[in-house]
């Protein structure tokens, strides 16, 4: 017997496997903005990852009948925006374009913080990950934004789980020096 994972958003999961737009809208506005994130920290250029996010979206509702729920409708959701996002990074092999502050105003935050020391610190720590190398990043991002182990991390970029973990440790010593170099870390 298969595991079923009810989640909070089931009702309209069903609803929208039966074709209901409203739904649909529904699950788009509670689950985008997380997404769009998802994206964001993945490709590192807000108008790309919100084309990752339109097409994760057009991609899960169209296929939405297919969905089991044996996981949460958030989890499959996010599996597609980062296989879209890595999709797009193999595609463009390029070198992160780098993002202008009146850009990085645009990216919704998780959560909101009072305290504007922290939102400083954290606006740089983020700016300096777009300078790890874009192998760098993504693995950084998906192992610890994202939350994926070294072994899923292999199997989303194909790459060994060794590869992975060698990856991760050589971004973090990487983003170290980039954050000692400004001043952020000691």
């Amino acid at each position: 017997m298969e595991a079923i994972y009810v989640d909070k958003h089931y009702d309209l999961v069903v609803e929208c496997k039966q074709g209901s737009k409203k739904a649909c809208f529904e699950l788009y506005r509670l689950y985008s903005k997380a997404m769009l994130n998802v994206a964001f920290r993945i490709v590192g250029d807000v108008d790309e990852a919100q084309d990752v996010l339109q097409d994760a979206f057009l991609d899960a509702f169209n296929r939405v009948r297919d969905f089991r729920q044996e996981t949460t409708f958030g989890l499959w959701l996010k599996q597609i925006v980062v296989h879209r996002a890595i999709n797009l990074l193999r595609k463009r092999r390029l070198e992160m374009v780098e993002l202008g502050d009146d850009q990085l105003d645009n990216i919704p935050d998780e959560e909101n913080e009072d305290d504007g020391e922290i939102q400083y610190k954290v606006a740089q720590v983020k700016e300096s990950i777009k300078e790890l190398p874009e192998g760098y990043r993504v693995v950084l991002s998906l192992y610890l934004l994202e939350g994926y182990d070294h072994e899923e991390i292999g199997q989303i970029l194909d790459i060994s789980e060794n590869t992975s973990r060698t990856q991760f440790l050589r971004a973090k010593r990487k983003l170290n020096e980039i954050l000692i170099r400004k001043g952020i870390s000691s």
